[in-house]
């Protein structure tokens, strides 16, 4: 069953409580029917399931930061996340349903956030996506700024690492230094270690290995063929 099957039926909210716990128990009130029945909690899934739910969570209340819910909010939400199909239409409602529940968002994030050390790599790809979805109608606006800032700081990242993820999505484009990371002074060797370290923990792999759902893989393989691109770029400038 896909992680979207098992969120919908709210049938891994044993292992969950808080606002995830009961934003599954809700969903599982909406569901038609479920068939998961885990035999114990697995602390892997249960990660799993906390991702999603606050990937879900935290972009359908982002989405309504400024006041206003796009279409091109929930697309971009689409377009970076693997969803069937068959339960598009189930995932949908779930949105709508976490967009309209009393926890505030920085409750959400601060779940998730206890279940992975600060600055995660998969807690990166998921403040990854909900910039992705900022942007997705226009500019990233001051409220979506300011909620992004505090979910960043919730999950452990300091302002360079915000001014980093930032670059990465503005409008003009992030320098190939500025997606890496580093100064354009920084030493061929020192430059080479560090994007092997980015490489190897941004790799969906070990992303997948730490909590994320396979149904993100699509994000995290744009997020790793950015980082490639931008060490290539600089190797051609430098001559390496």
């Amino acid at each position: 069953m896909s992680i979207w099957g098992i969120i919908i039926g709210g049938t891994a909210g044993f292992a969950l409580g808080g606002p995830i716990g009961g934003l599954l128990g809700a969903a599982a009130g909406h569901a038609v029917e479920s068939k998961f029945v885990p035999s114990r909690p697995d602390p892997q899934a249960t990660k799993r399931v906390a991702f999603t739910v606050a990937v879900i969570a935290l972009s359908a209340k982002m989405a309504k930061a400024d006041g206003i819910v796009t279409r091109d909010e929930i697309a971009a939400f689409r377009a970076r996340v693997h969803i069937p199909p068959s339960e598009v239409k189930q995932v949908g409602r779930f949105w709508d349903l976490a967009r309209q529940t009393p926890d505030g968002f920085e409750d959400y994030a601060k779940q998730v956030a206890r279940l992975f050390v600060p600055r995660a790599p998969v807690l990166e790809q998921l403040l990854d996506l909900l910039f992705h979805i900022a942007k997705s109608d226009g500019d990233i606006t001051g409220p979506e700024l300011s909620y992004l800032t505090t979910v960043a700081t919730i999950f452990g990242f300091d302002e360079a690492d915000f001014d980093r993820l930032l670059a990465l999505h503005q409008s003009n484009g992030p320098s190939p230094y500025e997606i890496l990371g580093v100064n354009s002074d920084i030493d061929d060797q020192t430059l080479r270690q560090h994007w092997k370290h980015l490489a190897r923990t941004h790799h969906p792999d070990t992303l997948t290995a730490d909590g994320m759902p396979k149904e993100f893989i699509a994000a995290a393989n744009d997020r790793l063929a950015k980082i490639n691109a931008a060490y290539d770029a600089i190797a051609r400038q430098r001559g390496l």
